[in-house]
């Protein structure tokens, strides 16, 4: 299975979205379940609770900085992923993408996480 399908099965299995995408890179992050699980804790239904950006977008951002930092910020780095993200989904906030103002869905959460998780290995 690739890592898309296992971050979309973790979530199916009662992690957020944030949860899913950080749990998916585990290995290549070298971190424990329980540390990636409370980094993204507060992430579940995006920043602010459907109010701000997509927790799988916020995830993929947090990889790349655990993955890319090296004492110099990766602002290039963050804004293409930023913009990738945007770009597949046709938004980075968590409301918008789920359509609950609009009642009009843009991108599911299985498809936010698969995009983040694709703009995660693309970065790093």
């Amino acid at each position: 299975m690739d890592r898309t399908e296992r971050a979309v099965e973790i979530k199916h299995s009662g992690s957020n979205c944030c949860q899913a995408v950080l749990l998916a890179f585990a290995e290549e992050l070298g971190q424990d379940e329980n540390t990636l699980r409370a980094m993204g804790a507060a992430f579940g239904c995006g920043m602010g609770a459907f109010d701000a950006t997509c927790g799988a977008l916020c995830a993929s951002e947090m990889i790349l900085g655990l993955k890319k930092y090296s004492g110099i910020p990766v602002l290039a780095e963050a804004k293409a992923l930023h913009a990738g993200f945007r770009s597949m989904c046709g938004s980075t906030h968590c409301g918008e993408l789920k359509g609950i103002k609009t009642g009009k869905m843009l991108c599911s959460c299985d498809d936010c996480v698969r995009n983040a998780v694709k703009l995660a290995e693309k970065m790093i």
